[in-house]
């Protein structure tokens, strides 16, 4: 019925701007990530583009500079599979900014078969949770520093088939491409309601959000038969600009000003499944994710 409604809403908008506002995007050089670069710029933000292959950031920087009309826009780099990088760009952006008024986790990898990132964890979970983890943790303090803020985490509906197996978070003694993204996309969810938790009283506020099904270069691992069907119902998906709408959203609504911890579709409120609203199961991945990234985050 959610759904429903939303489809029926009109198209969200907002005319709210972001002068003065640093942004770091992740995986902004293609899909959504670049579209959501395009209209934060135009909103008047500084925009940080966190890329791993930098010629594609480069191409795609000139894109979001000639489409928004702002030049205040960088790209740096920025690979999740590996910590050293991460710690890196951390570091280059504590020293080299003042603030960092909205962080948008928003890089992934989908359904890829199975590989590690350079600190061994499975690629899905290891980029599309642990990564952005470890991330959010290293910009926290000048996030703080720049409330009110917000940190958006691009999650999928896809989540809602998945589960958290904290006995075998790397998918190592058996490997499924479908539920490894699912548990990812899971994480991103509990991730985010924890943070939300951990957060109170410091004007950071925190969302995660299911983009719709967006055309993107995700679908590159999908087989020839999922491809076929993908292309079949392609008329009923998101372009990248429409993907991107609920990440803006998030990112800039007025009225979410004083939520946090919640789960968005469609430029609205949606629910998540039960298994994405687990505190206890939330508690204990996040004490995983510590342990097995060597940091300390109560």
């Amino acid at each position: 019925m959610q759904a429903l409604r939303n489809f029926f809403r009109p198209a969200w908008s907002s005319a709210e701007r972001l002068n003065d506002k640093t942004v770091v995007i992740t995986g902004a050089n293609t899909g959504i990530g670049k579209e959501t670069a395009i209209d934060l710029a135009k909103r008047g933000a500084k925009v940080i583009m966190a890329c791993r292959d930098m010629e594609k950031a480069q191409a795609a920087l000139k894109e979001v500079i000639e489409n928004s009309g702002n030049e205040n826009v960088v790209c740096m780099k920025l690979d999740l599979a590996d910590s050293k990088s991460i710690k890196e760009f951390a570091e280059a952006i504590n020293k080299g900014e003042s603030r960092l008024n909205i962080l948008i986790n928003n890089a992934g990898v989908m359904v890829c078969p199975f590989g590690k990132t350079a600190d061994g964890f499975e690629m899905q979970i290891g980029v599309n949770h642990f990564g952005h983890f470890l991330l959010t943790y290293l910009l926290l303090d000048l996030i703080k520093k720049s409330a009110p803020a917000r940190i958006v985490t691009v999650s999928s509906m896809a989540h809602s088939w998945g589960s958290i197996n904290l006995e075998d978070i790397n998918s190592e003694k058996s490997y499924d491409k479908r539920a490894a993204y699912a548990q990812s996309k899971l994480a991103n969810i509990l991730f985010t309601r924890s943070l939300a938790k951990k957060l109170e009283g410091t004007g950071v506020m925190t969302y995660s959000l299911h983009p719709g099904v967006v055309q993107t270069d995700l679908w590159r691992h999908l087989s020839g038969p999922q491809q076929i069907v993908m292309k079949m119902v392609s008329p009923f998906t998101k372009n990248s600009s429409q993907g991107a709408q609920t990440s803006i959203y998030c990112a800039v609504e007025p009225s979410l000003a004083t939520e946090s911890g919640g789960y968005y579709s469609d430029c609205a409120p949606a629910n998540c499944s039960a298994a994405g609203k687990d505190d206890d199961v939330a508690q204990k991945l996040w004490d995983l994710s510590c342990r097995m990234l060597s940091i300390e985050w109560d």
